[in-house]
């Protein structure tokens, strides 16, 4: 029965645990032999190791101070004035003031090398000492450095003398502290030229400097440290030599090694390693009891814990069993239903869990993915409502940012508007790709350019699509206002250039700066009106709103010139089909309404479709009194006009357009006349005109008198003259008199009365009258203007 109960709730994570519990309570057991076979080697080998690390710590500090000592002795043997002393055939006085200068020099050397305790040089010729300072006799010197009774004066010249070359010995020293010896440093310096010693170098360092390093190992390790020199005699120990020197040389090999030897207490362990600067040796001797003893510690040590932790083993491990299930028990429960229970047919807990949170996960995956693949829309939603002004009462565009992971550095703004012109150029050179995936990618272009440039900036960029063009919200680090302005106009010249890799033509606004997010909604208004601003700068332009910004005393300059009577000249020239003199009107007309620092866009409208209705008069003047047949062949010209972005492209229409008109109206006049009347007229017409010019003053001139001079009626020549120019005779007249007297009255300081009469006026009543039917203003009124 309890089988039946068990058996299905075999694959429950608590028989696995109990089987992985009850598994690791063999472990101890079977390490156990391991580390009662293997702890007395390893514990020896990290042993040997760590005495050895420490061995070659205590080299490497001793080696230093070792080096020291033989660059100062390099230092001081090829010291020039050194060299000069002992080698040159100077004058006794000479060669003392050397020496004191030397001597001096040697002072510098001990303020450079602290660590040396003490170092001169004999002089051989002069058997004198010479030391950092002064110069004293052999004598005097060895009283005052190494006379501590346990050596001679002839002791000691023999040891320096008869040392070998580069030598360590130990030389006493009188300051040298408790133990009145220290490690000399012993090198000859050359021979002279006869053969003779000239003298030797002697660096010391004072034992108790090397003690320290040695103490340290030797109270880890409870050994002693042996330093031999090259010829094998003992520089430095720490305590006395216990095993006998000859056996310790005996052992010593070319390189670093451990060797095994009685000595009084017993067997022991030698370490020797070779000094990296010198011929030094480093002996390092341990009893091997020490080994022994933490050995045996470590075996007694691992079976308790051996024992213990069986026991311990047992008896925790159908406690934390039950402890560790419980918790999963409670989890299988609180996410499962009654389905999820029928489904689970291992009866594996953790493999439920695992199903549940992989279920759960993918869930979270799929809801990130639909984040992602709306978070461009939201953010650029976003930017919209900011920048058309719509305040969200939900919540603060501050935490949208938030949101977004846009972070605002400042609380100025500004705005910068970019409109592809060649889009769809640029979409015949990607071909396979539809409408839009072509506009996703050069969004994608642009977006990623224009923020990267704002960023090179220290600025914050943000760009986003809004009725098809391109908007970036720029937010500024806190700079001054004229170098924000500059990093605006830089920004659109580098996008604007770079784009063009892209075959990009780009035509790009800016607003002005504008502070708080408030703001922003004014600062986007301000770039489309810049941006509408091309139909006069035309395309491919960088345009700033400052620029273009009118303000109260700039719209005093603003002015709409297209009078009457230029329009009805425009006329005449278009009806007598002479489009050089028509053309050059109609681009008088629009310089003088366009070459202006500020332009109305709404006046600049206004003029072109006036110009337009100008050929439309023209085409209804030509005779039959309808433009029907002209413009059924030409259905689609006004859609053209209407069609074009910038007033350089309306322009070009506008020419186009009135070149054909020309070329109609020349046609229907040519046919109506012979070429050679129409000359004859032309140059009857242009002699009467010449007339009218030369006697316009003489206030008798009139039709009949014009037609006495050329011996023709006067209302002929009227008539011939209006069919030539469609206008009338007389009122050319009048209207050439009123163009004189506009000169006179903007050049001249006459007076109204005497410029009436010098344009053939007896009255001055009928000149203001007349003056004031053609132009709309009266005489004073436009003196006062100009």
């Amino acid at each position: 029965m309890k089988l039946r109960f068990f058996w299905p709730k075999r694959k429950s994570i608590i028989f696995t645990w109990l089987l992985s519990y009850s598994a690791v309570l063999f472990v101890p057991m079977l390490m156990s032999i391991l580390i009662y076979s293997q702890s007395s080697h390893a514990l020896k080998s990290e042993i040997h190791r760590a005495n050895d690390s420490l061995l070659k710590q205590v080299r490497y500090t001793i080696d230093t101070q070792f080096d020291l000592m033989k660059r100062l002795n390099m230092e001081i043997t090829w010291n020039a004035k050194l060299q000069s002393l002992m080698y040159s055939n100077m004058r006794t006085n000479d060669d003392q003031y050397l020496a004191f200068q030397l001597v001096k020099e040697f002072r510098m050397y001990q303020t450079s090398y602290a660590t040396i305790d003490e170092f001169y040089v004999t002089w051989d010729q002069e058997a004198s000492i010479l030391r950092p300072g002064n110069m004293r006799d052999l004598h005097t010197a060895f009283d005052t450095i190494h006379n501590t009774g346990t050596i001679r004066y002839e002791q000691w010249l023999d040891t320096i003398h008869q040392a070998t070359n580069n030598q360590f010995l130990i030389l006493p020293r009188v300051d040298a502290g408790p133990s009145a010896s220290s490690i000399a440093y012993v090198t000859h310096l050359p021979k002279d030229l006869n053969g003779k010693q000239t003298g030797t170098v002697v660096v010391m360092a004072d034992r108790e400097r090397f003690e320290k390093a040695i103490e340290s190992i030797s109270g880890f390790s409870g050994g002693q440290i042996v330093i031999l020199n090259h010829d094998n005699q003992v520089l430095l120990s720490n305590v006395p030599v216990t095993l006998n020197k000859n056996l310790i040389l005996e052992q010593l090999q070319d390189e670093d090694n451990v060797t095994y030897k009685p000595s009084q207490d017993g067997e022991s362990e030698l370490f020797y390693i070779q000094s990296a600067v010198s011929d030094l040796k480093y002996v390092l001797i341990i009893p091997s009891r020490i080994y022994w003893e933490k050995a045996e510690y470590v075996r007694k040590f691992t079976y308790i814990s051996i024992l213990i932790s069986l026991f311990g083993a047992a008896v925790l491990t159908w406690f934390f069993l039950r402890r560790n299930y419980s918790p999963i028990q409670r989890l299988v429960q609180s996410i499962s239903d009654k389905n999820a229970f029928e489904e689970r047919a291992d009866g594996n807990e953790l493999h439920f869990i695992q199903k549940v949170i992989s279920h759960t996960r993918n869930e979270k995956d799929q809801i990130a993915l639909q984040l992602q693949s709306h978070h461009h829309v939201l953010r650029s939603n976003m930017l919209n409502r900011l920048l058309k002004g719509r305040i969200d009462s939900l919540i603060s565009y501050e935490e949208a940012f938030k949101t977004f992971h846009m972070d605002l550095i400042s609380n100025h703004f500004a705005v910068i508007l970019f409109a592809v012109e060649n889009s769809d150029s640029i979409s015949t050179n990607l071909p396979g790709m539809d409408i839009n995936e072509r506009r996703k990618l050069m969004q994608f272009i642009i977006t990623n350019v224009v923020e990267e440039l704002v960023g090179h900036r220290q600025h914050a960029g943000y760009v986003a699509e809004i009725d098809d063009m391109m908007v970036c919200l720029v937010n500024f680090a806190e700079t001054d206002a004229a170098e924000r302005k500059l990093d605006l106009d830089w920004i659109a010249a580098e996008a604007q250039r770079f784009l063009t890799r892209f075959h990009m033509d780009l035509t790009i606004s800016i607003s002005g700066v504008h502070p708080s997010l408030v703001g922003v909604a004014e600062a986007y208004s301000e770039a489309l009106d810049a941006m509408e601003y091309k139909m006069v700068r035309g395309k491919r332009e960088i345009i700033t709103y400052d620029e273009i910004r009118i303000d109260t005393a700039d719209k005093l300059q603003l002015g709409y010139y297209y009078p009457l009577q230029v329009e009805q000249q425009i006329i005449n020239l278009i009806k007598t089909g002479d489009i050089e003199q028509a053309s050059a009107s109609m681009n008088e007309i629009m310089g003088r309404n366009f070459d202006k620092p500020l332009v109305s866009l709404t006046l600049a409208r206004c003029l072109i479709f006036n110009l337009v209705g100008t050929m439309v008069k023209a085409m209804n003047e030509l005779g039959d009194g309808t433009t029907q047949p002209w413009l059924g062949d030409n259905p689609l010209w006004m859609d053209k006009i209407i069609a074009c972005d910038t007033i350089l492209e309306m322009q070009q229409e506008l020419q186009l357009l009135l070149r054909e008109v020309c070329a109609f109206a020349a046609s229907k006049i040519e046919a109506n006349q012979t070429k050679e009347r129409t000359e004859t007229l032309r140059e009857l017409i242009a002699k009467v005109m010449q007339y009218i010019e030369e006697h316009y003053q003489d206030a008798n001139l009139n039709v009949n008198t014009i037609g006495e001079n050329f011996a023709l009626r006067g209302s002929y020549v009227s008539k011939l003259f209006k069919d030539q120019t469609g206008e009338g005779l007389l009122d050319y007249i009048t209207k050439y008199r009123i163009q004189q007297a506009k000169k006179m009255i903007s050049y001249k300081q006459d007076s109204i009365s005497e410029i009436a009469r010098l344009v053939g006026y007896n009255e001055v009543a009928t000149f203001i009258r007349v003056f004031k039917k053609y132009e709309g203003i009266t005489p004073g009124k436009y003196k006062e203007m100009n």
